[in-house]
């Protein structure tokens, strides 16, 4: 008997309707629970991607400056390897500019009339000349041509104008001090007579 009022209430319709009741609550706890989770997803989802989005565009960023920082410090080292390269190849300038003044006097020295008394100490004084001259010749030191050439502003200094219709006109007539090139790089230019 005791089975038989079980089976009865349990086909009881207040309690059908309970269970029933119970269970579209559950279903429905179910169902906002899946729907909170797929806005939780999405909304996990989007924070991701914005977060993926600023990482991208803060690497670019770096990137790029590393890339400009790389291209600063090569134009550095090309720069500072001509530095190096100019101060190689004119290193002496400095010792020949302080040399000319010695060497435009030893030119005078030389333009003295030879007597047989100052004969052997323009000899000495020939011999030294030469030997300055060998010398500046190794570390690349040239003598600017001028008589007869055509002047030119980077390599003469014009102090003296003449007018001869015989010569060219723009024409060097005379070389009053010599000029001296080192290398491609003009010491000190030529002071010159030049022909109107």
């Amino acid at each position: 008997m005791e089975v038989h009022l079980v089976e009865e209430q349990e086909k009881d319709p207040i309690v059908e309707e309970n269970l029933h009741t119970e269970e579209e609550e559950v279903v429905e706890v179910i169902d906002s629970t899946e729907n909170e989770t797929e806005d939780t997803g999405q909304s996990e989802t989007l924070e991701l991607n914005t977060e993926i989005q600023a990482l991208k565009e803060e690497k670019d960023e770096v990137y790029n400056r590393l890339i400009r920082l790389q291209a600063e410090f090569d134009n550095f080292k090309k720069r500072s390897q001509k530095e190096k390269e100019a101060d190689r190849k004119y290193k002496s300038q400095e010792l020949i500019n302080d040399l000319l003044p010695a060497i435009d006097n030893f030119d005078r020295a030389l333009q003295v009339e030879v007597t047989e008394a100052n004969s052997s100490l323009l000899e000495g004084i020939t011999m030294v000349y030469r030997q300055l001259q060998d010398a500046l010749k190794s570390q690349g030191v040239e003598v600017v041509e001028t008589v007869g050439k055509s002047f030119d502003p980077n390599l003469h200094h014009a102090v003296m104008q003449i007018e001869d219709n015989e010569k060219e006109s723009n024409t060097v007539v005379e070389e009053l001090q010599r000029g001296y090139m080192l290398k491609d790089r003009v010491v000190r230019p030529a002071m010159v007579k030049v022909n109107k």
